[in-house]
């Protein structure tokens, strides 16, 4: 599959980023995606790795999480070390984050650093009561969320952990970042996704935002709200691989 780095200047060596892009399941590129993971890799002084995973309804479950878990197995084959290698993405990149990490430790492969997973759908079944009570405030279309799922998940049970994250068991897992806005329609899913890794023992940090859409962070620095949320992710990286 096409992949590309995003290398800043002086990057922290022997360390890296791998993006998962958003975009529904059924969208994102590297091209989609380059600014936006510019903006990580010079916030966290990494390169970044972004790949072009397999998207559906041509490619439903589970093309697009083998793609993740094959871009993964690459890096470690490259010889970087797992603890030397944080994953995060937004949205559909956000849930396939945190399946990703459930995928590896099923598959018995060294897990990374850390991960930090921005506005990710955690059930996709889209029934959690924010679907409703933030139907309005959020920018995607009313039940957008459920036909772009719909695609992704085709003929395969929605409750399987590794296409609802939030059906996972998170023990032994590395510490998580989720970020969510109150506005959004995923916000009980992030919510409930991180009160569960944290009574698996997951080192968690929930962040939720006022009144903010989602994937807000990534427009950064278009607003106060978007730098910030952008500095803590990135902050939150570089203190899980020790970059001062």
């Amino acid at each position: 599959m096409a992949a590309e780095w995003i290398i800043p200047a002086n990057p922290t060596e022997g360390k890296v980023l791998l993006y998962i892009h958003g975009g529904g399941f059924i969208s994102g590129s590297c091209r989609t995606h380059r600014a936006i993971v510019a903006k990580f890799a010079l916030g966290c002084r990494l390169k970044a790795l972004v790949f072009d995973y397999r998207l559906a309804p041509e490619h439903p479950f589970p093309a697009g999480l083998d793609d993740c878990v094959a871009a993964y197995r690459w890096l470690l084959e490259e010889g970087y070390r797992s603890d030397d290698i944080v994953v995060g993405g937004e949205s559909a990149g956000g849930t396939l984050t945190l399946s990703l990490l459930l995928a590896l430790k099923e598959k018995k492969i060294p897990l990374p650093k850390a991960a930090f997973s921005i506005s990710p759908v955690t059930d996709l079944r889209c029934q959690a009561a924010s679907f409703e009570y933030n139907a309005k405030n959020d920018i995607a279309p009313i039940n957008a969320s459920a036909v772009w799922t719909s695609y992704y998940v085709g003929r395969n049970d929605p409750v399987s952990p590794l296409l609802s994250p939030l059906m996972g068991d998170y023990k032994g897992l590395p510490p998580l970042h989720i970020c969510v806005g109150t506005h959004e329609i995923h916000y009980d899913d992030c919510a409930d996704v991180a009160a569960k890794a944290k009574a698996h023992g997951v080192d968690v940090t929930f962040s939720q935002w006022l009144k903010m859409v989602h994937a807000f962070p990534v427009l950064s620095p278009l607003f106060p709200e978007a730098k910030m949320a952008m500095r803590e992710i990135c902050g939150f990286v570089k203190k899980q691989l020790n970059i001062q």
